[in-house]
């Protein structure tokens, strides 16, 4: 059994896809990212950078103890190689997949991120931020587009790569995008959106969305709340 600690938020996602795709058992573990959840002396044992998701395989392959991991991308190749699916096993299968789950984990995931908050969160507008970030996101869909032009997916099969990419491209509307400009990219995430384990994946928790966005989840989200949290525990 795999406990899995999550927020429904695109990096949330990609864990919970992945999950329902494997077919592996999983209970979870609510992390409520804008009540300062993630902050907790508990979690922050499992996820030193207080950020969700993070698992805990209670039944590792070793026969060991609990193993648990941080960091999405780890998730995603860690539940891949336990399972034997969604990441090929052959050397250029497999380094076709991971520069791409690397791509997302370093520049699509942040770079939206960034042009996310500054220009629908931020209390204070700034231009230059929102048009230079919007610039970077553009950048990153012709960079995907151009790539899915190739193929039906993004690196051959269908595989962890795009679990990672598809929760980031679902944002597309509230960036203030429209996929009629990226046709392959459009293509693609009507493809893989129709797949009964990602509208699992994604509808877990969506009853947690609810939630408002009020001066103490910005506070959470966006302020110095783990600075506080971490010199309390000093």
């Amino acid at each position: 059994m795999i406990h899995l600690y999550y927020w429904p938020t695109p990096n949330g996602w990609k864990v919970s896809i992945a999950l329902e795709e494997l077919g592996l058992p999983y209970t979870l573990k609510a992390v409520n990212i804008g009540r300062g959840e993630q902050f907790t002396p508990e979690f922050t044992r499992l996820s030193p950078n207080q950020r969700m998701p993070a698992i805990v395989d209670q039944a590792p392959a070793d026969g060991g103890a609990p193993l648990s991991l941080f960091e999405s991308g780890a998730i995603l190749i860690y539940l891949a190689e336990k399972s034997g699916r969604l990441l090929p096993a052959d050397l250029r299968g497999r380094h076709a997949v991971l520069p791409w789950l690397m791509w997302q984990m370093g520049g699509l995931g942040p770079m939206l991120g960034q042009h996310g908050h500054f220009r629908l969160y931020a209390a204070e507008k700034i231009p230059y931020a929102i048009e230079r970030y919007e610039r970077e996101t553009r950048r990153l869909y012709d960079v995907l587009d151009a790539q899915l032009a190739q193929g039906e997916y993004v690196a051959g099969d269908y595989s962890i790569a795009d679990i990672a990419i598809f929760p980031w491209i679902i944002t597309h509307k509230a960036q203030g995008l429209t996929l009629d400009d990226w046709p392959h990219v459009k293509r693609w995430f009507a493809q893989v959106r129709e797949r009964p384990a990602v509208q699992r994946g994604t509808a877990l928790g969506k009853e947690m969305r609810k939630s408002a966005m009020d001066d103490e989840a910005r506070r959470h989200l966006f302020g110095a709340a783990g600075t506080v949290a971490q010199e309390t525990r000093q």
